[in-house]
């Protein structure tokens, strides 16, 4: 039976790292968020960051724009934050409006004020093994892994999903450690390929978004298994890895929820912290 891998109790350490060194700072911390137009979850996102921020001493500054704002619009606004020598970082929340383009804009953030680590010159120092800020989910997913004292050097990581946030980062990070890494897409499954790669993973990585997509049968005996997937089925919270069955195969395995999720708003507030060189 797995050991459940806990994202709160890794967050509540990291916490006490954090606020002792911004308590130890002479610069006051302030962290600048743009939302444009009005989502629930971005909203609830956002309560928790605010709540975090507190806890830890920094300032947080929220900043709405109507849903209507043009692209220009919102990186004059980028632009003027950048400007503005008392914001430390700065975070643009998803989802944006349909006519926005995220990729564009997070251009626009300088890379010393690009807390969730998106900016292409951050992503670049990825590859390079330089990076010192990772997208918040991939670095609670390495926090996660590192709890637990792996060592990756020629251990089979398995990703399924290759989105910026979390599949590409993760893969050139575990590259850098000497794990194998194999990525798995859409592309995978439509070739009918999903499960041979999944059952010889030591280390299993899913952040896909649907329920179920792993049958708990191809775990691999004694693999570390980090679910990021959160999915609504009926009046429960879900992963995208069948949690019942993979626990009795796994050493290690991430609940959903509880996992993943305690420690995104943690890793946020530590890239900070990173940026700000404290």
């Amino acid at each position: 039976m797995a050991k459940l891998l806990e994202g709160k109790l890794i967050a509540d350490q990291l916490k006490n790292i954090i606020k002792s060194k911004v308590l130890a700072s002479s610069r006051r911390l302030k962290l600048s968020s743009i939302q444009v137009g009005v989502n629930p979850a971005s909203d609830v996102y956002i309560k928790s960051q605010k709540k975090n921020a507190e806890l830890l001493g920094i300032e947080y500054d929220a900043h709405t724009l109507e849903k209507e704002t043009s692209e220009e619009r919102l990186i004059e606004y980028i632009q003027k934050l950048n400007d503005d020598a008392s914001v430390s970082g700065i975070i643009v929340q998803m989802p944006l409006p349909l006519h926005m383009d995220y990729k564009k804009i997070s251009q626009y953030i300088k890379p010393e004020k690009d807390v969730e680590g998106m900016h292409p010159v951050n992503m670049g120092k990825i590859i390079f093994g330089k990076a010192r800020i990772l997208p918040c989910t991939a670095a609670a997913v390495m926090e996660l892994l590192n709890s637990i004292g792996i060592h990756y050097s020629g251990k089979e990581a398995v990703i399924v999903g290759h989105s910026e946030i979390v599949g590409k980062p993760l893969a050139l990070t575990l590259l850098d450690k000497l794990a194998t890494v194999t990525v798995c897409h859409i592309g995978t499954s439509k070739a009918g390929k999903l499960e041979e790669h999944v059952r010889r993973a030591d280390i299993l990585i899913v952040a896909v978004g649907r329920a179920g997509l792993i049958k708990g049968d191809w775990v691999k005996e004694k693999a570390v298994v980090i679910d990021v997937g959160i999915n609504r089925v009926g009046d429960k919270i879900v992963g995208d890895v069948e949690f019942e069955e993979a626990e009795k195969r796994a050493s290690f395995i991430t609940p959903v929820p509880g996992g993943v999720g305690p420690l995104t708003v943690t890793m946020l507030m530590r890239n900070l912290v990173e940026a700000a060189g404290i």
